[in-house]
């Protein structure tokens, strides 16, 4: 699939038109399938990975997906076959990928909270990398090694103090956020660790944040880190792997959002980095499955409320929470032909006022059981959804060359309360 091919396919306005994605009909689909459930693209996934790849051909360099985005097993694969590797940030994220099929020596742990059992199951699996966010870890991190008889290598996250112009909720580069340590602190730790048997610090890492749809961030971000790069080999330390993180952002507006591209991105990267001879590691999330991925929903009913009218569906802040969370942005398109323009807010059952996708929107008039579509769906929807009001886990289905697949199924009563139990014996401490 050519490149100009991946981008029509993804874009909500064709998909629409067409009611099909990656030549699956959406009603078909809907009609075998109960919604709410999230559609996926392969061929849009792998279209990303393919422009990711040919932007860095030539340069040394591994990408890492940001499982958080969107841990599915199926998808993590689709992953594998590309051979992409995984940042993690927990064990099971590590268990999912190890069983996507995804190799330990492709794995990179991320973090700010990984504790000791993390770390071991990690040493012991031989992730390839750390990237080390305190001084506790790091000689926890070294403590672990040790007992384990091995040696872990590690690269320490640095916070370039860089606003990535991005929501307030997603921005994890600036002094103020939770994310990596000070460069005073990070040379420190290489002054600390020279020698050391069982620790191999000799790697760099920063991520400044999510959604960004500029180069500047980026270009003040990879500055500083390159310019500690410097410094560092120039005081004697080997520095083998520099990890500058993902953050790339993706259209959720059609025709507002201007994500960065790509080649731009990688010029940029090339240009900061011309004279380091290692490792280039990115880790991108969103920007690979975000654009991939829809979630159809049907309305149950349209309610006037004065001059408000709320168009409700069975989707929900609990199958995407984005919205709710981050008063994000997803363009909502009822899939029919009609053509009487409305406005609705559009709202799902959960009995929360924030359990709104949108508010005011201009779209076609809907009725009880029209299908719609959730664009932008592919990232931070189905990995971040819970069973609020207990409503069970949507489906999740992969599409592929006008054939589909269910990668999880929609959860059942009995699976959803599965860990639950009255008490049957009490405990005295």
């Amino acid at each position: 699939m050519s490149v100009v091919e991946g981008k029509a396919m993804t874009a909500i306005a064709d998909v629409a038109a067409s009611r099909t994605f990656d030549g699956v009909d959406l009603h078909a689909l809907a009609a075998a399938i109960q919604t709410p459930f999230y559609a996926y693209s392969a061929n849009a996934i792998r279209q990303r990975i393919a422009g990711l790849q040919t932007a860095f051909d030539g340069l040394d360099h591994r990408i890492c997906y940001a499982v958080k985005a969107n841990s599915n097993i199926a998808i993590l694969q689709l992953m594998a076959h590309q051979g992409i590797g995984a940042d993690i940030v927990s064990v099971g994220e590590l268990q999912r990928s190890l069983a996507a099929g995804i190799p330990a020596e492709r794995i990179v742990f991320s973090g700010v909270g990984k504790t000791r059992e993390e770390i071991g199951k990690a040493l012991a699996v031989g992730v390839w990398r750390f990237n080390v966010e305190s001084a506790d870890e790091l000689a926890l991190l070294e403590q672990v090694a040790k007992e384990q008889g091995a040696c872990a290598r590690a690269a320490v996250r640095i916070n370039p103090d860089v606003d990535a112009q991005t929501h307030a909720k997603i921005s994890t580069g600036k002094a103020e956020n939770k994310f990596g340590v000070s460069i005073d602190e990070a040379r420190r730790w290489f002054v600390q660790s020279s020698g050391s048997a069982h620790l191999r610090l000799d790697g760099l890492h920063a991520h400044i944040g999510s959604q960004i749809l500029s180069l500047e961030p980026f270009r003040r971000a990879l500055r500083r880190v390159e310019d500690f790069r410097r410094e560092l080999v120039e005081a004697g330390h080997e520095i083998r792997s520099v990890d500058i993180g993902g953050g790339l952002g993706v259209s959720y507006r059609a025709g507002l959002d201007r994500p960065v591209d790509v080649n731009e991105y990688a010029a940029l990267v090339r240009e900061i980095f011309a004279s380091f001879n290692g490792t280039l590691v990115l880790e991108p999330g969103r920007y690979l499955v975000g654009e991939a991925g829809i979630l159809l929903t049907r309305a149950i009913r349209v309610k006037s409320a004065g001059e408000r009218e709320f168009l409700v569906v069975d989707a929900a802040m609990n199958d995407l929470l984005r919205p709710s969370l981050y008063e994000a942005w997803h363009d909502i398109v009822p899939l029919h032909d009609r053509r009487e323009p409305a406005r609705y807010d559009v709202v799902g059952p959960v009995c929360e006022t924030g359990d709104t996708f949108a508010r005011d929107r201009a779209m076609t008039r809907c009725r009880a059981g029209d299908l719609l579509m959730i664009g932008g769906a592919g990232a931070y929807g189905s990995s971040m959804a819970s069973t609020y009001n207990s409503r069970p886990l949507t489906a999740e289905v992969l599409l592929d060359d006008g054939r589909y697949a269910v990668i999880r199924r929609r959860q059942s009563f009995a699976e959803m309360v599965a860990g639950e139990q009255l008490p049957q014996a009490w405990n005295e401490t």
